[in-house]
């Protein structure tokens, strides 16, 4: 039983960081929640020897949970306009009539 816990709360871990290194928000929780749950599960049923590997899964876990809550309470996202980029747009729109204007001449 163990085991299957140990190996079931390195399997949530390793998912828990990865949905931590991706920008998913607060989906990461579930993966981390999970593993920390079963990885203390395993620290329970472990011995004093034993205990070592679920104390690092939960380390790491509980610092997943951290970088997660620390994610979306201090980095907002914003979109910021670029003036640069209106400008050109606006630029190119002028130059397109004025193409187009020279076509239709050339034309009559």
């Amino acid at each position: 039983m163990r085991k299957i816990l140990i190996i079931t709360a390195s399997i949530f871990c390793v998912l828990g960081i990865v949905f931590t290194i991706l920008p998913m928000g607060t989906i990461a929780i579930i993966p981390n929640g999970l593993a920390l749950v079963v990885a203390f599960l395993a620290f329970k049923k472990s011995d004093g020897k034993q205990q070592n590997f679920p104390k690092i899964v939960l380390f790491v876990t509980g610092i997943c949970i951290l970088l997660v809550i620390g994610k979306e309470l201090f980095i907002k996202d914003e979109i910021a306009k670029d003036a640069g980029f209106e400008k050109t747009k606006i630029e190119n729109k002028k130059e397109d009539k004025k193409e187009l204007e020279a076509l239709e001449n050339d034309l009559e």
